[in-house]
This record gives C-alpha cells, sequence and structure tokens, in this order.
C-alpha cells in the first residue's frame, strides 16, 4: 500500500518504543474526541500497530488498510492490552492515586479547562432520525457475525490484498 500510493516504504515496527516523558510543548498528533474527558480526569492513550505508516489520515488508503489481517492482528493485541492495563487499575489501587496525583499537580495544575458545551445543552439526536430509520436497517447484512465468519473480510467475500486487481 505504502509503494501504491507513493508514501515512504518502511513497514510496520518491530519493536515497542520505550515510554517517554509527556511532550512540553505539543505540536501535533492524531486526531480524538476525548477533550473534555481528558480535562477532567486522568487518561491516557494506547498506540498499536493497527494500520500501515505513512499513510494519509482521513483518507481511502487508510480505510482500506483498517480491513486487513494487520489491522484485526494490531487490533486484537491492543485490545489485550487495555484489558490487562484495567485490571492493573483494579487490581492496585495505588496506581488510580498516582494517576490522579500527576492530573492534578502536574497537567492541570497551572491550566483550567472550560467546556464549551454548557450544562444545559443536548445533542440534536433528531437531526439525523429519517436518515438512520432509512438506512440502518440496510446496514445490518453488513454487521458482522463471528458465528458463521472468521474475518470480516471473509464475511464480504474480499481476498487480501485487494490494493489492485490482478489482470
Amino acid at each position: 500500500m505504502q509503494k501504491e500510493i507513493g508514501a515512504k516504504v518502511e513497514g510496520l515496527k518491530e519493536k515497542v518504543e520505550p515510554l517517554e516523558e509527556p511532550a512540553k510543548t505539543l505540536s501535533g498528533g492524531g486526531s480524538d474526541d476525548v477533550g473534555d474527558i481528558s480535562w477532567n480526569v486522568p487518561m491516557v492513550y494506547l498506540m498499536f500497530p493497527a494500520n500501515i505508516p505513512n499513510l494519509p489520515g482521513h483518507s481511502w488508503p487508510n480505510a482500506v488498510a483498517m480491513a486487513t489481517p494487520i489491522a484485526h492482528k494490531g487490533s486484537t493485541a491492543g485490545a489485550k492490552v487495555q484489558a490487562l492495563t484495567a485490571l492493573d487499575f483494579l487490581l492496585r489501587p495505588q496506581l488510580v492515586t498516582q494517576a490522579w496525583d500527576y492530573f492534578r499537580n502536574v497537567q492541570t495544575k497551572d491550566v483550567h479547562y472550560e467546556s464549551f458545551l454548557a450544562p444545559t445543552d443536548q445533542p440534536a439526536i433528531e437531526l439525523n432520525k429519517e436518515k438512520m430509520q432509512k438506512f440502518v436497517p440496510d446496514l445490518k447484512k453488513f454487521y458482522f457475525d463471528p458465528s458463521k465468519y472468521k474475518t470480516y473480510l471473509e464475511q464480504l467475500g474480499i481476498t487480501y490484498p485487494t490494493v489492485r486487481a490482478t489482470p
């Protein structure tokens, strides 16, 4: 895929990178929707190899990459790490105490966050109600059925790799 779209070809990382101190100045990174959460409770980001490096974000190559065995294996490994991390926090309450200490005394010590949302704001769920009622029944046929298929690609009848059709 990297070669196909003209991206730097480097493959997947083969070693776990060491933990680092939080950046003093942020210069970018992945997008997410945890802003209000991350300013109110301690949290961490877990990154795991479920995508192909050097692809442009929010693009068809990334979408293709997400439907590969690489993504499935990486996501499964990431889910295991998340589960074991949660178990650590449940079995070692001192970790929760340490997380709150860092959050209060370092991360948010000199920063006051104020949400753009008022306590009275409600999500506008009515905006897409008609579209959801129209399309949800058609989407159900794409729900993954692990009782019948080993992978989602198998369910869709797709054989990997899918970058180019064979001549």
